[in-house]
């Protein structure tokens, strides 16, 4: 396996996990991350050539009117209302929509290079893969060598402060198989895309000017996936996100008063409250959270007190790669259609890790939220006027509902 200057692998990536890294033909970083012996064991090697006659990503680019521009980088405002930062990425709008009835593209660009296809612009050089990892080609926020980050202003007043989106986009793809599903993906893959998740943690948490790294997974062409393909997404932020500002605040608030952990506190409760625990092992407890606002949502918190991804034993890396699959998999059969099927349901799991530089990540923890905006078989909950013009969610349903329909699709006790 590659060296690599922040990321040491465990005893079981050591034996069982090859990462090859690469530059894909624009310049942007490319790793792969195999499980398959013969290319762990080295007896195999990828392809690392990437063939398109691609120009450097940063180069100067031609405008509408056909004049030599600079790159179109993606820059952030500040909300002076609310404080947040919005990115603003223009380039994504050229970006290949592969999902749903927009789409735009005929190939696929997350799939394994089919010699012959008439599609050639893949992101994969390789002709088949298990899992890799690479920067995002439409990336909503990206670094760009040579320009100022300075903060600015838009029209000159300091009402509205602007900047450089300077963070990370990258993308992970789970499996080579474009039709595959994630709940239908081993545990041993899954073990892998939880390597990959713990990689890229520990690599770009060094990184300058990143904030906040952001694993995490939109599922089904409801919840707006533009390409069909089993993946997921790292976002690193040059601030802290609204949410886990919100987060901090209360966790934060919290260790003052009490001296404790708000999120191990509330983990703790909920195991003795015991109705809204859906899943559990050696390593991590899955709940329903008391106050969930989804139709369906689930937490899952590791059982040791785990700041990030990175910091993840070899047995909690396992074991999470096994609840994973099961909460997939139940996740999918919760919604009866009528002929016992179950359906491919949509959903984001979000990976909450404590920031990188911010003070108040001591007091902070590890957790995944897993949530679906379907609240039927035929349904979807719309977020209208008090979720969106308000932010003030009204529940379709209850926490106890949830979990005891979770209950109904297997043991609590999971296999370790």
């Amino acid at each position: 396996m590659a060296e690599f200057a922040n990321y040491t692998p465990g005893e079981y990536a050591k034996e069982h996990i090859r990462i090859t890294p690469t530059t894909l033909a624009d310049g942007r970083d490319f790793f792969y991350l195999d499980d398959d012996p013969e290319y762990v064991s080295g007896k195999k090697t990828r392809e690392l050539h990437d063939p398109r006659p691609l120009a450097y990503r940063f180069a100067n680019q031609l405008n509408a009117a056909g004049e030599e521009v600079p790159y179109a980088a993606p820059e952030m405002r500040r909300d002076p209302l609310t404080g947040d930062w919005i990115p603003m990425a223009t380039a994504r709008m050229n970006r290949p929509i592969t999902a749903g009835p927009g789409a735009t593209a005929k190939g696929n660009p997350l799939a394994a290079r089919k010699p012959g296809d008439p599609y050639q612009d893949g992101e994969v050089p390789d002709t088949d893969y298990n899992v890799v990892v690479f920067e995002n080609r439409f990336p909503s926020m990206v670094r760009v060598p040579g320009r100022s980050e300075d903060v600015t202003y838009v029209d000159g007043n300091p009402l509205w402060e602007k900047k450089m989106a300077a963070g990370r986009c990258e993308v992970i793809c789970f499996d080579p198989d474009e039709n595959g599903l994630p709940a239908d993906l081993p545990v041993s893959r899954l073990r892998t895309v939880v390597e990959a998740w713990a990689f890229r943690t520990a690599e770009i948490s060094k990184m300058d000017g990143i904030e906040q790294i952001f694993p995490f997974e939109n599922h089904g062409a409801e919840i707006g996936v533009s390409l069909a393909h089993p993946h997921g997404q790292v976002y690193c932020y040059p601030f802290i996100a609204p949410k886990m500002e919100q987060e901090l605040k209360h966790t934060e608030a919290y260790h003052e008063k009490t001296g404790g952990n708000l999120l191990k506190d509330l983990m703790n409760a909920e195991i003795e409250a015991g109705e809204r625990i859906v899943m559990r092992n050696h390593s991590w407890v899955a709940y329903v959270p008391a106050a969930a606002r989804w139709p369906l949502e689930v937490h899952v918190a590791p059982v040791r007190d785990v700041l990030t991804l990175d910091q993840l034993n070899d047995q909690e890396r396992w074991d999470l790669a096994s609840m994973y699959s099961h909460l997939l998999k139940r996740g999918n059969a919760f919604f009866d259609k009528g002929d016992g099927k179950g359906m491919d349901l949509p959903y984001i799991a979000a990976w909450h890790q404590a920031p990188i530089h911010d003070p108040r990540r001591e007091n902070y923890r590890l957790n995944l939220q897993f949530f679906s905006f379907r609240r039927a078989a035929n349904k979807i909950k719309y977020l209208a006027g008090s979720e969106s013009g308000m932010a003030a969610w009204i529940s379709d349903t209850t926490p106890e509902l949830i979990a005891k329909r979770f209950h109904e699709l297997g043991d609590v006790d999971i296999a370790d």
